[in-house]
């Protein structure tokens, strides 16, 4: 079976993030705004909830060409304010620490790079948390972002779509 005919999906959408830290869920409390207004294109498109599951995601990485991962992003930015980080400037081993957990995920990136499988295209998009404190819920700041956030998403995964049309 060729990559091609494993690779069923094109997109995979990860959102990443641990919930018990109110804004550093921001990566899996996304995902219901997106499974809605992303329904339509549900046969190129897989979304995962990631949450803290580290090596676990290699599978889902390495058998997709277009990667969005989604999570918590401290980037000394204003709280709420949505970051973008693009394919190269994601880190892929031990380094910069953009969230509490993300150093499993990075080493999933790494891996996958020494296999030399990763996606054609990966794209990082997050948060600035105000808190991250022990809480379920988000703060309101950054609750707030969870629709300009997903309309972001949606308009990256229209843009990798129309380059196959």
């Amino acid at each position: 079976m060729s990559t091609s005919e494993v690779k069923q999906k094109q997109i995979t959408i990860l959102g990443i993030g641990n919930t018990l830290y109110s804004d550093e869920g921001v990566g899996v409390q996304v995902i219901p705004l997106l499974e809605d207004i992303l329904k339509d294109y549900e046969s190129k498109v897989e979304i995962i909830e990631g949450a803290t599951d580290g090596i676990k995601l290699l599978g889902p990485v390495e058998d997709t060409e277009y990667l969005i991962i989604i999570d918590a992003i401290n980037a000394d930015k204003e709280p709420g304010s949505i970051i973008t980080v693009d394919q190269d400037e994601i880190p892929k081993y031990f380094g910069v620490k953009m969230s509490i957990h993300q150093v499993g995920f990075q080493e999933v990136l790494f891996a996958a790079q020494i296999r030399e499988n990763l996606p054609k295209q990966m794209i990082m998009f997050g948060i600035q948390p105000e808190s991250l404190k022990l809480g379920v819920e988000l703060t309101d700041t950054v609750k707030s972002k969870l629709p300009d956030l997903a309309c972001l998403i949606k308009e990256k995964v229209e843009s990798w779509l129309d380059q196959h049309e």
